[in-house]
Formats: C-alpha cells, structure tokens, sequence
C-alpha cells in the first residue's frame, strides 16, 4: 500500500490546521456563512438536509488497519448530533408514508466512490476530526467542489486473475498532479477520472467524465485507451473513446489537454449542462479535435511539462509491492504441498459447513497469488443502510485487516470492505469472526447486495428516501436459498436524479422523484456497467409510471416472480441470469409485471 511522501503528510497537517483557523474565525463572526462555505467544502464538509456531513477521501480504495481504527473512533466520539437535531429529523421522517426511517448516529458510510461519510458530525468539532484525520495522513481533500474529484478504480486492482497492468500506482500518480491542481480547482462542474487494468471493467469506466483502460499493444508496451464524456445524472451517457492508445508516458500530458478544453469550453451559465458530457455530446469531433491540438502543444511549447519519467513510476510502483505474507516460495515444492493441505482442510471444512460453502462461493474471490484470496466483508444486512458501519463494526473490522490481510482492506465501488491479502489456509478462522460480527453474509452479487445513495433522510438535494426502500427490500429477501435461486442481480437506488446511487447502471433500477410533494419512485430495467455477463455499460429503461413507496418492494417482487417463470437453462448448463432474460425476451412482460403490482388506491394519482 503506498506511503504518503513527507511532502504528502506535511501539506495534509497544514490543510487541517488552516480549516481550525478557519473555523474559528467563522464562529467569531469574522467570516460570513457564503465566506466559510467554499473553505469547508474544499476539505470535504458540507452541510445537508438536517446536519453537516463529512466525505473523507479514500485514494482508489485503499485503507489500512490504522486508518480504519481512527474512523472507528470519529464515528464512535464525533458522530453524535445534538438530541434536538436527531429528534427534528426523526419527527420529520416519521410524518411520511412508507417505511420507518433508518436515522443511525455513530457510523460510517461506504460511497459508491470508495469514500467514507459522516451525517452528524457538528461542524463546531471538525477541526478536531480533521486533525484526528491528518494523524493517519487522511483528509477531505478532492471529495467536494468543481474540481477533479477522488481517482477511482477496481477493489481487485493489483491482485485480479484478469489483470493486465495494476492501475494503483497510476491512479496514484493522478492523485498528485490533480491534488489542488490551480488550473482546474474551479471548473464547471465536478470531474470524476476512473481507471481500470483489467479485462473485465470493474471500475465502470465508461460512466465517468474520463475512463482509463490500462493495456498492452502487439509489442508489449503499456498505455491506455482513453474515454471522455460519461455520466449519469439527468443525461446518462457512456463515454466516447477518443484515443484507442496512449502511451503510459503520456497520460498526464494527455489529461491537461482534455480537462484544460473543457475547462474553456463548458458551460458555466446551468449547472444541470455544465458536466464534459454535455460538450462532448455538442461538439463531437470538434472537442475531440480541440483535445488533441491542445495536447500537441503541450508537447511542443511545454516540452511535455507532466511526462512521467520511467523512475518516478518505478518509485510509486514500489508503494504497491505486495506485503510481508509468510508464503512457501512460489513454484516450490514446499508450496504445492502447502497448497494441497490447505486447499483439503478448506474444502472439509465447507463439506462439514454449508453455510461457509456458501459464503466461499460468494464473497469469495480468486487472487493472481495462488496462496491467497481476496475476500469481502458484506456491509448489506437487515437493519442497517446499504453501506453503513457501527464505531464497533469499523473497530472491529481493523482488527480482522490487520490479523488476515497484512492490515490492508478497499473500499468497494458496491459500498463494501475488501480484504485483499487473505491466507487461503485463514479463510475459515475468518468466516467464523466475520460471521459473528454480522459481516459474512454471502449475498455479494445478489439481489441484497444493493447499493443505494444516503437519499432524503440526509441529503438535502434528494426527492425521495432511499434508504428505508432498501431496508424494505432487504428484510422482504433474507431467504438466502432463494437469494442464490435468483442469482446475480445489480438493483442499484437513488433519492434523485444526480444519480448518486447509480441507478442508471442497475439491472433494476429505482429512482426517488418528486410529485406535488410527495415521494414516488421510477422503476429502470436493463441497465448495466458493462461489467459482469457482459454488454456494454447501458442505461436502463423506465417501466410505467411511478410508484408509491409502499409498492416497490411488490413491484420488485413482481419483476423476480416474472424473471423465474421466463428464464432458461443457458448453454454453459447455468442458470439464465436476470439480465440475459431481460435481454433476450424483453421489456413487455416485466413492464406489465410491474404496473400489475400498482395497489388499486395509487392509480388516480399516478395517472
């Protein structure tokens, strides 16, 4: 796991100590609210629906034990509103129809892009977080404004089977030169990089303002095949290749050029049309074109000023050597006997224990070391927020890093925790301490294993909650012998159409909107990152008109009832999977499915 330089912890401890002067010149009325706002946001603190809320940053994912033990403690001292407050909020929530609100304090949230959040830190004691923050060399830096947001990239990058090249030590080297970058701090709108080095995208690159694809050519060299104009939001778009090859050298040369044009051209008038896909789309070739004679200038009048030398990548490739992990040496015989005795007691221990068996099957995952397996700690459960995690559960989940991970975990783009270092002889001691932890569920795939944005019992710009929609739905599906009947399905939640919980990209899809007032939802189907089973990344499609929130649990049912009577057997032997069927038969029956599940009161209002 790569080290902040000295450079890197210094700027972090003065960050945090210019928010305390900040801070305290605001509560002595020397800085006005509107003078203060763009201050806090820049160190990731905004101020939502009924309290402030912090994003910290999360680099691409990577945590370490440490780090997490100090969230444990922020979630556990500081995520704690005054009772008022929390008894405004719950009265507020409590007047709506549906179900009961989740008002949880003392917990962190996993983001869908691999960040965690605080709902209830007051922002009298920010200084002290951030300076708690600062002594594990974290931050809020990038995770708020118009700048280039937060880098992200596949929890499995470094350690998957399909990987080409790892993308870490390049997400972390676009960390550094966009990190307070004075070009682009206050671009039209917010900017989102992701960056994958596998085949199969896992980092869903083609819904971000740039992907990146690490690959090789005939002759071996590395460089990347480069994407701009994806989105979400109001207008989901995929992104446009506009370079099939760059070479690796080059790609921060190459980023100038496309954020420097957008950053001339993007419109600043509306907000809602300020995103790089709105230009892309515009313009087509003509932005296309703009990008690469901006590049060939940089090249040429600059002399390549952001050229990465080959010993600045060789430095930062050594932050991501794997750890210290006490394996036989590879390709010995000490290692294939090592090997077989483990893989024989993992496999009498499944034997004995189906519900570890089911838990290997799904939580899981295969690691480029043989030794090794890279296992997630499920933070979906009945009860909780799709994402959500206890002061304890955090403490505790620092403990299972550092005893079976080399202290290392990931933040998931599915609002989980990786664990990508795991002995494959430790996967049961594991099992057992997670699963008493209420952290191994085998759902990770599954139907319940939804992600879903804070929605309007926090944020401020959402129309509609979507957190009880998710715990509805959860508590409705905790058979796991029909979980796994159903099989691999992305049902992805969002309170509005920023999109936040990436409802666009889900196989179902629902999305909170506003309707004189009251809260309905929209129903997609068919969408995709262009990830698992394959297909490009595609929007899904709205099913009728909306619905109340008391029906979308009978809607989603009404959708999985329809998906097992119209699947097949495929040709591999398996089973259809939601999205195939989808494919192959269509929207109709689904679509009637779902408006045959409307309750006969809500008909006249949704006419």
């Amino acid at each position: 796991m790569y080290q902040y330089t000295e450079f890197d912890k210094a700027f972090v401890r003065a960050r945090a100590a210019e928010h305390r002067d900040q801070l305290e010149r605001w509560q002595a009325g020397q800085l006005s609210d509107e003078q203060f706002r763009p201050l806090r946001l820049q160190n990731g603190w905004y101020v939502q629906r009924y309290a402030p809320m912090l994003r910290v940053a999360v680099p691409y994912g990577e945590i370490n034990a440490e780090q997490l033990q100090v969230l444990a403690r922020i979630a556990r001292d500081y995520d704690q509103p005054e009772p008022p407050l929390l008894a405004q909020a719950q009265a507020t929530q409590d007047q709506l129809p549906g179900p009961a609100p989740l008002l949880r304090t003392q917990y962190g949230h996993f983001t869908t892009r691999q960040n965690v959040q605080f709902n209830w830190i007051p922002l009298a004691r920010s200084a002290d977080v951030m300076d708690l923050l600062a002594s594990v060399n974290m931050h809020g830096i990038q995770t708020s404004g118009n700048c280039i947001r937060n880098t992200t990239t596949d929890e499995l990058a470094g350690i998957a089977v399909d990987e080409v090249v790892d993308p870490r030590p390049y997400a972390e080297l676009i960390r550094q030169w966009s990190t307070l970058h004075p070009e682009f701090a206050h671009l039209p709108r917010k900017f989102k990089i992701a960056i994958t080095g596998a085949r199969e995208d896992r980092a869903a690159i083609a819904w971000h303002d740039v992907g990146l694809q690490l690959l090789t050519n005939a002759t071996g060299e590395v460089g990347f095949k480069v994407l701009v104009g994806g989105g979400m939001g109001r207008t989901p778009v995929n992104g446009s290749v506009i370079r099939v090859f760059l070479p690796w050298q080059e790609i921060m040369n190459y980023l100038e050029a496309v954020v420097r044009v957008y950053n001339r051209w993007g419109r600043r008038d509306n907000k809602y049309k300020a995103r790089i896909k709105i230009l892309v789309k515009a313009e087509g070739q003509r932005y296309i074109d703009e990008v690469e004679t901006e590049y060939r200038e940089i090249l040429e009048r600059d002399g390549g000023l952001h050229t990465i030398p080959q010993a600045e990548l060789a430095r930062v490739k050594v932050g991501f050597e794997p750890p210290p992990l006490n394996l036989p040496e590879a390709g010995s015989a000490q290692e294939a006997q090592w090997l077989a005795q483990a893989q024989a007691q993992v496999g009498i221990e499944a034997a004995k224990t189906p519900a570890f068996a089911r838990w290997l099957a799904q939580n899981v995952k295969p690691h480029r070391v043989a030794g090794l397996r890279a296992v997630s700690l499920s933070f979906k459960r009945p009860g909780y927020a799709p994402g959500d995690a206890t002061a304890e559960q955090l403490e505790a989940a620092a403990t299972l890093v550092a005893r079976y991970s080399a202290g290392q975990a990931r933040v998931s783009h599915t609002q989980n925790l990786l664990l990508p270092w795991v002995r494959l002889d430790e996967l049961h001691a594991l099992w057992l301490e997670a699963k008493a932890l209420g952290l191994a569920q085998p759902n990770i795939g599954l139907l319940t294993d939804m992600i879903a944005c804070p929605g309007g019992d926090y944020c401020a710009l959402a129309n509609a909650r979507s957190i009880p929609i998710a715990s509805a739905i959860t508590e409705r599906y905790q058979d796991l012998d029909e979980l796994h009947d159903l099989g691999h399905i992305d049902l992805h939640i969002s309170g509005c159409i920023n999109s936040c919980g990436h409802h666009h990209s889900g196989h179902i899809g629902i999305l909170g909107v506003d309707k004189d007032g009251k809260e309905w939802y929209q129903v997609t189907l068919g969408g995709s990152d262009g990830k698992r089973l394959g297909g490009d990344a595609t929007p899904g499609k709205v099913v009728g008109p909306s619905f109340s929130a008391i029906e979308v649990p009978d809607v989603i049912e009404a959708l999985l009832e329809t998906y097992q009577a119209l699947r097949q057997p495929s040709s591999d032997g398996r089973q259809e999977a939601f999205i195939e069927t989808l494919r192959r038969v269509g929207h109709e029956p689904f679509k009637a499915a779902a408006n045959a599940a409307r309750h006969p009161s809500t008909d006249a209002q949704t006419a």
